[in-house]
């Protein structure tokens, strides 16, 4: 087996798991159950596919299965919170309050924005990855980027208020 394919994606692997666990410790951990199952599954990969989305599709299913073993992580409400939270003074600190509002995200809503802005996969790409409909894809992604660019803010998102809310028809 040749894996020089392999140490190619290496990098993009290594940034996906870090945005995805918040932990270094815990990403190349992710990584390496990554490159282990694609090293035992290599005769399942078809030659001439995009290696890149099997091989986030195989992490991103590790990953699925280490949520679910694990315990269940304590909800905070960030209004419950907020007499905590320090404010940002820096450009440094965005960087930080980036990443800690990119882990507030619900991870299915974080999936598809890490892969589409992140990794740079196109829709279909990343419903593949995920095994979802492209239309869930689109829909993931922009509930995704106005709940990250509201917790940036600390409040709703600036197009939120002139929305009209939901209309029952019948």
């Amino acid at each position: 087996m040749d894996t020089a394919p392999l140490v190619d994606h290496i990098p993009s692997l290594r940034r996906y798991a870090r945005a995805l666990t918040g932990d270094a410790w815990a990403a190349d951990d992710l990584v390496q159950d990554t490159l282990e199952r694609a090293c035992s599954k290599w005769r399942l990969w078809t030659v001439g596919s995009d290696l890149r989305a099997w091989l986030f599709t195989i992490m991103h299913n590790l990953f699925a299965s280490q949520l679910r073993r694990s315990p269940p992580r304590a909800v905070v409400d960030i209004a419950d919170a907020a007499h905590e939270l320090r404010s940002v003074d820096s450009r440094h600190d965005d960087g930080i309050d980036l990443q800690r509002c990119l882990l507030l995200l619900p991870e299915d809503q974080r999936a598809v924005l890490l892969l589409v802005a992140l990794e740079d996969l196109s829709y279909a790409q990343v419903a593949k990855v995920l095994g979802i409909p492209a239309g869930t894809v689109m829909s993931r992604l922009s509930r995704a980027r106005r709940r990250l660019h509201e917790l940036m803010d600390g409040g709703p998102a600036p197009m939120a208020a002139n929305r009209p809310g939901l209309r029952r028809l019948k």
